[in-house]
């Protein structure tokens, strides 16, 4: 009988030390994350699906709410609010876009913290972005 206690307890110890070290997505860490699906909806002509480079996004972001900045291959956007709930890490802000150019948005990105899923939201003059996709400790 004991032998077969310990590989049981060896079992029991490996899976309890996986969910100590398990990741969590609250923000006190750099995350990376992917964009998976892209849509953008414009009022009078409805929704589609597109890739990220048709609406400036980058593949890959690193989101670093500690120091309130999300960061994409060439391109740096401020965080201006970061809040907890529910589960969730929200982020938000707004971009300006080009310059003279009326193309501003506010945005808001949730990460849940448990998953690491995430789902941005960015709307404008008469059209709105929603962006689904998953986020890994950096």
């Amino acid at each position: 009988m004991n032998n077969i206690m310990k590989p049981a307890t060896l079992m029991a110890l490996v899976l309890l030390s996986a969910g100590v070290s398990a990741a969590t997505f609250d923000g006190s860490k750099p995350l990376l994350c992917a964009t998976q699906t892209v849509s953008e909806c414009i009022s009078g002509y409805g929704c589609s699906a597109l890739d990220a480079a048709d609406v400036n996004l980058p593949d890959f972001m690193e989101v670093d709410a500690a120091n309130n900045v999300i960061l994409g291959a060439t391109t740096q956007t401020p965080v201006e609010r970061v809040e907890h709930l529910d589960g969730k890490l929200i982020l938000q802000g707004a971009d300006d876009g080009v310059e003279g150019v009326r193309d501003g948005i506010a945005w808001t990105l949730v990460i849940a913290e448990d998953t690491g899923k995430m789902i941005l939201n960015a709307a404008g003059d008469a059209f709105s972005i929603v962006v689904f996709g998953a986020c890994i400790e950096r």
